[in-house]
């Protein structure tokens, strides 16, 4: 399989496999103009299969919304077919806007204007909680 290689564009690489569709959906990428590539299962000698998702644009990321997904990804910017820009992603210590509490008594369900906020409470579990109910956010 041959996917065209960026000349302007960002590239999410070592994405845990089958997580890819999860982070092309948290990100919105369904509704970008510009060609967009998910590659599932790739081989890797690292993690033995991976996602990788090319954007041939250079847009605006929520790394929050990567690094909960999975920190061990990596952004690479492309400017003129080059690797411009390499980061590394981290686990945020609070995520906000691109998940929602599922607890129906949570003042979020409520008060629709109230943002759905999770505070990182266990980095090994990767386990966050809603800062107004407590309740475990499910992945």
């Amino acid at each position: 399989m041959i996917i065209g290689k960026i000349q302007d564009g960002i590239v999410l690489d070592h994405i845990k496999a089958g997580q890819g569709m999860k982070l092309y959906d948290i990100l919105g990428l369904d509704k970008l103009e510009c060609q967009v590539a998910l590659i599932k299962n790739a081989e890797s000698v690292k993690y033995g299969k991976k996602d990788i998702i090319k954007i041939d644009s250079i847009i605006e990321m929520n790394l929050d919304a990567i690094g909960f997904v999975d920190p061990n990804i990596t952004v690479n910017i492309i400017r003129d077919g080059k690797l411009s820009k390499r980061t590394h992603i981290d686990l945020p210590e609070t995520i906000e806007g691109f998940v929602k509490c599922k607890n129906p008594r949570c003042i979020t369900t409520i008060e629709q204007e109230i943002p759905h906020r999770f505070k990182l409470t266990d980095p090994e579990t990767k386990t966050y909680r809603c800062v107004y109910c407590e309740s475990k956010l499910e992945q």
